[in-house]
């Protein structure tokens, strides 16, 4: 080296880092053709760590406080360079600096639906999301794996890598923590303790640890949900078919009438449907139908039968019977003129 290049080379006395902005896991000391002082301070911060690199091998990892770089303070460093006690010159190496902080709200979800086992439904294709928050353990082994030579790195760097993390060990989460699907949304905590243990793992090979997962949302594509929701109406209603024929007639209703309102342009396949329904509707209605005939006869042959011992009707009763043969009317049973002649029967008695 001549004289002039000696001159002009500086040598740093100082190395630290002030961190400026949030979301940088790593950051290179800006080195250029500089050379640390030998005897110089590295200053190492709360939340952060240091690694030095020579020759592409990392030599030595400071955790915080502040360090006087001797011969005695960077042994491997030492080894490497073959140097004595009594070296006192400038060295040149790279020098890295990690944060350590946790980093918070990071975001997690499944862009598709993820199909999952459950002992209820079987498989379950299943949307879900979440934030976690993680930190930087083992510099070390994160400059070997993850970031590397580059002068800065930074979470959105690493984000995609992390949410795939997450993503593939949902199935793992799930099946572990033994909740079956409906009870999830109601056991969210449990599963995101499950979705943490399962995930660690992969977070701990690439020197960091996983410090929390939240789950706030757990949901069914529009397809599966309506076929829960189905479930449940089945549930409301038991055993009972003639309920759930009804529960399905009044689901029907609406569709049915939106599709005689659009015109018959459905094709074959809207009108066997719209058969298909109308069918079923005409079932319950037809139940319906015989048992309201069924309660009439009953009620007209009562009335046939004379009974002089039997005491007259109350207004109460009076009113009660003609509610129940408004029933009928409005349900069709009865005739305008039938249920005129009745009310006034009735009406007599008072």
């Amino acid at each position: 080296m001549g004289l002039m290049d000696f001159i002009k080379k500086q040598f740093i006395d100082i190395l630290e880092w002030t961190e400026s902005g949030d979301g940088v896991l790593a950051w290179r000391y800006p080195m250029a053709d500089n050379e640390i002082q030998y005897g110089g301070s590295l200053t190492v911060r709360e939340s952060q760590m240091a690694v030095f690199v020579n020759e592409g091998k990392v030599a030595d990892v400071f955790g915080p406080g502040m360090y006087k770089l001797t011969t005695q303070t960077l042994p491997v460093l030492t080894y490497l360079k073959n140097w004595d006690k009594l070296f006192a010159s400038p060295f040149k190496s790279d020098v890295y600096f990690f944060s350590t902080r946790q980093q918070i709200d990071q975001r997690w979800g499944t862009s598709q639906p993820v199909t999952i086992r459950d002992k209820d439904f079987g498989a379950v294709r299943l949307r879900a999301f979440g934030n976690f928050a993680y930190r930087i353990t083992d510099p070390k082994l994160f400059h070997t794996e993850i970031s590397g030579t580059r002068d800065r790195y930074t979470t959105e760097d690493l984000d995609g890598q992390l949410r795939g993390m997450m993503l593939q060990h949902i199935s793992d989460a799930v099946a572990s923590s033994g909740v079956p699907f409906l009870d999830l949304a109601a056991n969210q905590i449990e599963f995101a303790q499950a979705l943490k243990a399962a995930t660690a793992g992969s977070f701990e090979a690439i020197g960091l640890k996983l410090e929390s997962v939240t789950v706030q949302n757990v949901s069914l594509p529009e397809e599966l949900q309506k076929i829960l929701d189905q479930k449940i109406g089945m549930g409301m209603v038991g055993n009972d078919m003639g309920k759930f024929m009804q529960y399905q007639t009044a689901q029907a209703i609406p569709a049915m009438a939106q599709g005689v309102g659009q015109g018959s342009g459905g094709g074959l396949a809207g009108d066997a449907m719209g058969l298909g329904a109308g069918m079923a509707m005409g079932q319950v209605l037809a139940q319906q139908m015989g048992s309201a005939m069924a309660q009439a006869n009953a009620a007209s042959a009562a009335a046939a039968v004379p009974a002089p011992a039997a005491p007259a009707m109350t207004a109460d009763q009076v009113m009660a019977t003609l509610e129940k043969l408004g029933d009928l009317k409005a349900k069709g049973i009865l005739t305008d003129e039938e249920f005129a002649a009745k009310k006034a029967d009735l009406l007599a008695k008072l």
